[in-house]
């Protein structure tokens, strides 16, 4: 496997991820949820150099690499256009629509994929 470095800012909003699925409010996501979403993200052009993370919000776990078993849901997005979705900056149904987001799996499990589920950027 590749080092587990990543140059994607995708990636380092999905470890403050990890911290939030801690929370009480991450916590409150698993009952909400409990879904497995799968993201293929890649640097510049969607099916390209991705990377694969998975957010189990059965588990509340966020791991690298790709799910063993099936995944509710599989996203692919390019970097830029996961970290506007994940901020709010983009709906994910607009996302959809545009082709910014590609979803293999469950519709209503990837109905559920809001910017909700993120911890919101702390400011520093």
């Amino acid at each position: 496997m590749a080092d587990s470095t990543s140059t994607l800012k995708s990636a380092a909003m999905l470890d403050q991820m990890k911290n939030h699925l801690a929370s009480d409010a991450g916590k409150k996501l698993l009952k909400s949820i409990g879904l497995v979403y799968q993201f293929k993200i890649a640097p510049k052009k969607i099916g390209r150099d991705e990377e694969i993370f998975v957010v189990d919000l059965v588990k509340g776990e966020i791991t690298k690499g790709p799910y063993e078993g099936k995944p509710d849901v599989t996203f692919s997005f390019t970097d830029a256009d996961f970290l506007a979705v994940a901020t709010g900056k983009m709906n994910p149904q607009m996302a959809f629509i545009r082709g910014a987001m590609k979803i293999k799996g469950s519709l209503s499990a990837a109905q559920k994929f809001t910017p909700d589920i993120f911890p919101k950027p702390s400011k520093l």
